[in-house]
C-alpha cells in the first residue's frame, strides 16, 4: 500500500464537530478498503487564497492515509458528491514526516530576530549619500563620464 497526505477544504457554514463527522466517514470508507487512516489533523477555519465557491474561508483538515487506489478512488469520489467539500489534494508520499506540520507548529514572537529589531537604520547611509549620480543627457550613451564635476572652460 502507498501512502498519501490528503487535505481537503470544507464550507464555512458547518461547524467543526460537522467537519470531524466528514473526517470519520472518510476515515471509514479507507479503512472499509482495507486502507488505514494514520493521522488526521484539523487546521482550523482559515482564509482561502480566492474565492472557491462564493466562499473566503473554509475549514482545513490534513489526512496522513496508507491505502490502495481503489480506497482513494472512493473517498475521491464520495468527497465530489460532498456538497460541504469545496476541494481536495492527494498527494502521494514516501514516508509521513514525524514532526508537527507546519500549521500546528507555534509561532513565537522571538522568531523575528533573523531581521534584526525594528526601525534599526543605522548602518545605512542617507539618500544623498549613496552616490547616486544622473545618466547623461542627450548625446552619446556609450561616453562614460563624470557629469557631476564637469565645467565648459
Amino acid at each position: 500500500m502507498a501512502n498519501y497526505e490528503c487535505v481537503f477544504m470544507a464550507r464555512p457554514e458547518v461547524s467543526a464537530a460537522q467537519v470531524e463527522t466528514l473526517t470519520n466517514e472518510f476515515t471509514e470508507i479507507v479503512t472499509s478498503r482495507e486502507g488505514e487512516v494514520v493521522y488526521s489533523e484539523y487546521w482550523g477555519l482559515k482564509p482561502t487564497a480566492y474565492r472557491i465557491k462564493k466562499n473566503r474561508k473554509a475549514h482545513y483538515v490534513l489526512m496522513h492515509i496508507s491505502a490502495n487506489s481503489d480506497a482513494l478512488d472512493e473517498m475521491h469520489r464520495i468527497m465530489g458528491l460532498n456538497e460541504d467539500i469545496l476541494r481536495s489534494l492527494t498527494t502521494r508520499v514516501d514516508a509521513f514526516e514525524e514532526t508537527p506540520t507546519i500549521m500546528m507548529r507555534q509561532k513565537s514572537r522571538g522568531d523575528r530576530d533573523s531581521r534584526g529589531p525594528r526601525g534599526d537604520r543605522g548602518d545605512r547611509p542617507q539618500r544623498e549619500d549613496r552616490g547616486y549620480r544622473s545618466r547623461p543627457s542627450g548625446g552619446d550613451s556609450s561616453a562614460s563620464g563624470d557629469n557631476a564635476g564637469s565645467t565648459a572652460e
